[in-house]
């Protein structure tokens, strides 16, 4: 991987929301550093409700952060209409649900074509769209633009919408659980198009799931949310086969191939406009209920004591007291050794 600046940096990102009445606002997104190179493809994970798709909504400007800055190819994103237009084009999203994405009274032509209407392209039409389902694996291409969503499998549908976002030759997807509508047999025909589309079109993605065996799968990096919060990042394999965090080592605990017994978190997650002090995983952490934060000299910091915003494009960190005491006692034990005198 270079170390070239990132295609699409989020620096301090805070998004918040009108609380209920008489409640504090809902901090959904709550300072978030994130960085995605070009041609590489980083998976947002998490639970629901954990600020994923918030933050992929941003990126398109379809919410407008309350502070922080999404900056892409090296210009702040603006809010004009005109900007906002301009950046889109170069930014697109493919939704979770292509039943719900696609108008059931328009033609797949019709559906593909929409966003060249819209950004007034003056090049051939058809030619175009025809591209853009031949490049998406609907071949050949013709025999699909007078078809309508209810007479396509749900692949096809995704397909399609997949089509409609290539069709402006953007250079970053968002895709927001793009297989988790989809048969198990469909899902792995959609990955390998994202991953195919990567490698001949130099698409670079934020793939947003919930879903950690699909991160191994398809992505460079993976970045682990909770409640509106990176709390860990790194290279997929790093970060997937030596967790840190011990949020991410429950959510792979849970998957059917995960050796051991399944981490059961309690409770459920906080109330975002009720964010508790400390690390906000510290209530719900088995690495905190078991004593092992306590006796390795952490369990008032995880209780009393933040952590720094993770994110950008580097390498593997982690926002836990409990992983960063654990690191640093590793790091300590080969020098201990070392200045040890040697044996008579």
């Amino acid at each position: 991987m270079t170390t070239a600046a990132p295609l699409l940096s989020v620096d301090g990102l805070h998004i918040t929301f009108p609380g209920r009445p008489g409640a504090p606002p809902a901090r959904a997104v709550d300072g978030v550093d994130l960085g995605i190179r070009s041609g590489e493809i980083v998976a947002l994970v998490g639970e629901s409700g954990c600020g994923k798709t918030t933050l992929a909504r941003s990126l398109l400007g379809l919410v407008r952060p309350t502070a922080g800055r999404i900056t892409f190819d090296g210009t702040p994103l603006a809010y004009s209409s005109r900007a906002l237009k301009a950046h889109r084009r170069r930014v697109q999203l493919v939704l979770q649900d292509p039943s719900g994405s696609l108008n059931p009274r328009h033609t797949v032509y019709d559906a593909v074509a929409e966003g060249l209407r819209v950004h007034g392209h003056r090049g051939d039409e058809r030619a175009a769209v025809a591209e853009a389902l031949a490049r998406a694996g609907l071949r050949p291409p013709e025999r699909f633009f007078l078809r309508y969503p209810h007479e396509l499998s749900g692949g096809q549908r995704q397909r399609v919408v997949i089509a409609g976002a290539l069709v402006l030759q953007p250079e970053l997807l968002v895709a927001d659980e793009p297989v988790a509508s989809l048969d198990a047999s469909v899902r792995g025909e959609i990955l390998a198009l994202l991953l195919r589309l990567r490698t001949e079109l130099g698409l670079s993605a934020l793939v947003v799931t919930h879903d950690l065996g699909l991160a191994w799968n398809i992505a460079d990096r993976v970045a682990v949310m909770y409640l509106g919060r990176i709390v860990e990042t790194g290279r997929v394999e790093q970060v997937l086969t030596a967790p840190r965090h011990p949020y991410t080592q429950a959510l792979l605990s849970v998957l059917p191939e995960a050796p051991g017994t399944p981490v059961v978190l309690a409770g459920e997650p906080p109330d975002p406009s009720r964010i508790p002090s400390g690390c906000r995983f510290h209530a719900r952490c088995q690495v905190l209920a078991s004593g092992e934060a306590r006796r390795a000299g952490v369990s008032d910091a995880c209780r009393g004591e933040d952590l720094e915003i993770l994110g950008g494009a580097g390498e593997t960190q982690v926002a836990c007291h409990w992983a960063l005491a654990r690191a640093g006692k590793e790091a300590a034990e080969p020098r201990a050794r070392r200045s040890s005198p040697p044996p008579r």
